[in-house]
């Protein structure tokens, strides 16, 4: 059963002389809703929980393309919550947007003539009377059923969603996020500062400046060997149609290959105008440092073949640790990738040309870039240009007597005291186990700097334009908070795109630079 219009009645119903309504269970009960609005009945899709939304609304979906918001009748109704099973439908209204709601079985389509409506304030049901347009009494069954308000409904529940009526202005949320003063700070200027993407190779810290990585992704299952290419390009991979030479750092550094882990990342860098993988043992941080503690690589050393690759040197946390940072351009060898994607078809590499030459043209302003993390299984992500650096969580986070609720403690980061928040506890989600994966994401929010505790941070990836939506107005309180949507429909993924302007309400921030 896919569609309302795939229902059958017990009896041939004409148009002209009935109401059609769509009848359904939901506990004991029976309901019934007007055929019009509905636009469809589906199995219940796989959902993405959204963090501070009503509990009736169980999750989005994707629905051949657009986000499906999906409401649990149960919990509307104050019923006890039971797991879906074969007979479990969706069915789909037509508000401002499409809006689905969870049934436990849909039975039939029948006609009903206007008068056949009656009253329902007389009827004695554990169900909201204010959701009833009334009830029909069958001739054929002593159990009445109850017509639905569903306009009623969603617009107690879903104010904002109705109040859109359909106008909504589609934007770019990713842009409009970060606004354009995000790297400044009170104490450091723009032009005094690093950002870099670190990484391990052979538990040796690396770093690339952030300019020159495009994405970090997760190994795929195919690399596709290219004949007589450099040991250290180990292949081809084919990474949302375009193919990538890949080049393994390991092999490259004359170290011993080592096969790759869950940690294995591939950090996908622009090189004379060619996009390139490189295969790293494990992505680490996004670092945001003084040039003060750069130095350039002593000229006897630079001279050594093999740290060629390396320009200059970083010291932190009083130079126990060192960051060699690589220069992109002197590390590839720009014919030895040329050769290697010579090595391919003449058509693919008609296709890898004319996607270079697509990315080329595409402007800074078209290109979505957002670094993705984890919070309890769910998928988020924030503009890469809002991230001022994302650090290790220290042994021990500092608590400061008589601090707001919210404020988790503070850290000491170079010198600076940053306040840090459990980003889990904004977002209202059950508090976690400390572990290695977790990560502080730092942020300057109007003017101040705070980090927040993430669970995992998983990639930097680049959004295509039309897969991002603007988010859901679902309630009144936090509906700055989430940007959009990022709905990727060639890999069944959906991604919770957060403002983090609006991580901190100006009453928060200023409990915070009272302390």
């Amino acid at each position: 059963m896919n569609t309302a219009t795939e229902l059958t009645s017990d009896e041939d119903l004409d148009s002209d002389l009935h109401q059609q309504f769509v009848t359904f269970r939901v506990g004991e009960e029976i309901f019934a809703v007007d055929m019009g609005p509905v636009q469809e009945i589906i199995r219940v899709p796989e959902l993405v929980r959204v963090p501070l939304t009503p509990l009736v609304l169980s999750g989005l979906a994707n629905l051949r393309g657009k986000v499906l918001p999906v409401v649990s009748l149960r919990r509307m109704f104050g019923m006890e919550v039971t797991e879906h099973d074969e007979a479990t439908r969706a069915v789909v209204f037509d508000v401002s947007q499409p809006l689905g709601f969870v049934v436990d079985r849909v039975t039939s389509v029948i006609g009903v003539e206007p008068g056949e409506i009656r009253d329902a304030s007389h009827l004695k049901t554990s169900v909201n009377s204010d959701f009833l347009q009334g009830i029909i009494q069958p001739r054929d069954q002593s159990k009445a059923i109850m017509v639905l308000d569903m306009e009623y409904m969603i617009r107690q529940e879903f104010s904002q969603l109705m109040a859109e009526s359909g106008e909504r202005q589609i934007t770019d949320p990713l842009l409009s996020a970060a606004g354009n003063d995000d790297l400044d700070t009170a104490d450091e200027d723009i032009d005094d500062v690093l950002q870099l993407v670190s990484f391990s190779v052979n538990q040796q810290e690396y770093a690339i400046a952030i300019e020159d990585v495009r994405e970090i992704v997760q190994i795929p299952d195919t690399v596709t060997e290219v004949p007589k290419s450099p040991p250290h390009i180990i292949g081809l991979i084919n990474l949302r149609d375009q193919l990538l030479p890949l080049v393994d750092l390991r092999l490259l550094f004359a170290l011993e290959p080592r096969h790759p882990d869950d940690k294995t990342r591939i950090v996908v860098v622009s090189c004379g105008g060619h996009t390139t993988g490189i295969l790293v043992d494990a992505v680490s941080e996004v670092l945001r440092i003084p040039v003060s503690v750069v130095e350039d690589l002593v000229p006897l050393m630079a001279r050594e073949t093999n740290l060629r690759d390396i320009t200059k040197i970083c010291r932190l946390n009083e130079g126990k640790r060192l960051v060699s940072i690589l220069s992109v351009d002197q590390m590839l060898d720009q014919d030895e990738l040329k050769k290697t994607l010579s090595g391919i078809s003449e058509e693919d590499t008609m296709q890898q040309d004319d996607a270079l030459q697509d990315d080329a043209n595409d402007s800074d302003d078209n290109e979505n870039q957002v670094v993705v993390f984890r919070l309890d299984g769910e998928e988020f992500a924030v503009p890469i240009t809002s991230i001022q650096e994302i650090v290790r969580i220290p042994e021990q986070l500092i608590r400061v007597p008589k601090s707001p609720e919210f404020l988790k403690g503070v850290i000491n980061l170079r010198g600076t005291v940053l306040p840090v928040i459990d980003l889990r506890t904004r977002l209202g989600m059950a508090m976690a186990e400390r572990n290695e994966r977790q990560r502080i994401v730092v942020f300057l929010i109007r003017g101040l700097r705070t980090g927040f505790i993430v669970d995992q941070v998983t990639e930097v990836l680049r959004l295509p334009d039309n897969c991002v939506e603007e988010s859901l107005k679902i309630t009144d309180g936090d509906s700055d908070l989430f940007s959009g949507m990022a709905n990727i429909q060639d890999r069944n993924r959906m991604i919770q795109l957060i403002n983090p302007e609006s991580l901190l309400m100006q009453d928060e921030i200023a409990q915070v630079e009272a302390l």
